[in-house]
Order: structure tokens, then C-alpha cells, then sequence
């Protein structure tokens, strides 16, 4: 079975969309699992008003802390061996779980691989990010996009297994973690199943985790820091500059200093140059 996993956060307004979307699948072996993240709309009193005999539904409440602590809790709750995240702005096409499940049966006895990654497209059918140009490609979630060059979002089913293996850390204060911190890990020990096939519509909203990422890294450094001190890591000259850079960005806003992103010695030999590098360019790019 595969949980549909949904943290929401006062979007009541777009939840009908999804919970009509996961009405009329074409099959119904999964459950839809809520962990509301402290919303104070009327969240609550929809999900109340739900009777559903096609497919499970579990609704969770917890104090606002973030979807990323929302994601380790239903790792804990899920009922399924797969899950996957479906944010409460987007929808599911009426074909997702059955192209799933059929993606999923490739790979399910194969335990180098670790999810089924597919396409995020518009309303309109317009791929987020790149366009693909391979059928089935199997590879890593960082090469996919610091090897082969794709760009964009893509939903990932993940196996609960795995999930269970790389809880994202847990920072008191701080309330916003990227997922790519977890996928790079992930990336260390397990392949992904590419497929280019649109299951997942996303509708972006104005005040949503992706429209304010950096505004959200900022109030959150300690995971920001750590997520760029992880990146420097893998190998790439623009990825390193980037990390190098970011790394002290987020690593002077921390309030205090942290024993796990301690900079070792080559983010002090290179990361300080580059970072006071990019400093420079930037002012000189903004008085052009």
C-alpha cells in the first residue's frame, strides 16, 4: 500500500481539490494521512466532516513546528511500505496510484533503489523544470541533477524503509529544514527510478515554502548551515563555490556556535576566500 502523505498548514480553502483528486483514482490501495501543522483555520472541522469508504483517511494535529518535523512524524504513523508527499496546493491525476504501483513493482525486490521519481506538471501539462529526455533513468538524486543537468521538482515515492533511515535532525527554534538535505543523504546509498511520466499537478502559491525558501533559511540557520555544509561535500566546482558561500552566509547568522557544523579545514582554507570573493562581486554587480 502506499501512504499519500499531506502536511498542511491553513490551506483549508485548497484541500478539496486534493481529496477530490484522490476520490476518483482508478485505484485505491493507499491512505491519505494529514498532520496538520498547527493551522488555525478550519482545517480541522474538514477533515471532521469527511466520511470516506474508498480509502483511509487519518488526520493528525501537532503545534506549529514545521513541515519537516510533520514528514518525521508520519514516517512514524504511516501504514504503507511507500510513501509520498503531496503538498496541499497540488493534486493527484486520476491515474497516479495505478501508474505507481506499476512503477513501483519494477524495482520493489531491488533494494538499491529507494523511490520512483516522476514528472510535476502545471495545470496546463507544463513540466516543472526540464524537460525529460529518457523514458525509465536510473541514477542518484544528486547526479540527477549535478550529472545529467535536470532541473526542477519532482515528487518522489519513497520506501517507508528508507524514510525510516534518514529522518531529517531535529532543531528546537527553528522551523523550516530543505528536503534536499535528506535526499543528498539519501543519494550516499541508494538509487531512484527516473520515469518520465505526470501523475502530480503543483499550483504554487504566494506564501509557500518555495516562493520564500530564502527568507525561510535565514530564520532557520542552523539548518541552513548544515544543509551547505553537507553540500560542499560532493564534488562539482560551481557546487562547491556555492556551498563554500552559502556555508558562512548561514554560519555567521547562527546564534550560537554549533559542534555539528563546526567548519573543518577546508571550509577555513577555501570556503572564507570564496565567500569574501562572491561579497565582493556581489557589491560590484549592485552598483552597476
Amino acid at each position: 500500500m502506499i501512504t499519500i502523505f499531506t502536511p498542511t498548514y491553513n490551506r483549508c480553502h485548497l484541500l478539496p481539490q486534493l481529496y477530490k483528486s484522490l476520490r476518483t483514482q482508478t485505484c485505491f490501495d493507499f491512505e491519505w494521512l494529514v498532520i496538520d501543522d498547527g493551522s488555525n483555520d478550519d482545517t480541522k472541522v474538514f477533515f471532521e466532516s469527511l466520511f470516506e469508504e474508498k480509502f483511509s483517511i487519518r488526520y493528525y494535529y501537532q503545534e506549529n513546528a514545521g513541515k519537516h518535523i510533520a514528514i518525521n512524524r508520519a514516517i512514524d504513523l504511516a501504514k504503507g511500505e511507500w510513501m509520498l508527499i503531496v503538498d496541499s496546493d497540488d493534486f493527484l491525476l486520476e491515474n497516479a496510484i495505478s501508474i505507481l504501483k506499476a512503477r513501483i513493482a519494477t524495482i520493489e525486490d531491488d533494494m538499491r533503489f529507494c523511490s520512483v521519481v516522476s514528472n510535476r506538471v502545471t495545470r496546463d501539462g507544463k513540466i516543472s523544470g526540464s524537460i525529460c529526455t529518457y523514458d525509465i533513468l536510473d541514477t542518484d538524486y544528486f547526479s540527477y541533477r549535478a550529472k545529467f543537468k535536470f532541473k526542477g521538482e519532482r515528487p518522489s515515492c519513497i520506501r517507508i524503509s528508507v524514510w525510516k533511515e534518514f529522518k531529517f535532525p531535529e532543531y528546537q527554534g527553528e522551523k523550516f529544514c530543505t528536503e534536499a538535505l535528506v535526499l543528498n543523504r539519501i543519494a550516499k546509498k541508494y538509487l531512484c527510478r527516473y520515469v518520465n511520466e505526470q501523475f502530480y499537478v503543483m499550483e504554487y502559491q504566494s506564501d509557500g515554502l518555495t516562493y520564500n525558501v530564502k527568507k525561510r533559511l535565514t530564520a532557520s540557520p542552523h539548518y541552513a548551515t548544515l544543509f551547505y555544509y553537507e553540500l560542499s561535500k560532493f564534488s562539482g566546482i560551481r557546487n562547491k563555490i556555492v556551498s563554500y558561500y552559502s556555508y558562512w552566509k548561514y554560519y555567521c547568522l547562527c546564534p550560537k556556535r554549533y559542534a555539528d557544523v563546526s567548519p573543518n579545514l577546508t571550509l577555513f582554507i577555501l570556503g572564507i576566500p570564496v565567500y569574501f570573493i562572491c561579497l565582493l562581486l556581489k557589491k560590484m554587480k549592485y552598483k552597476e
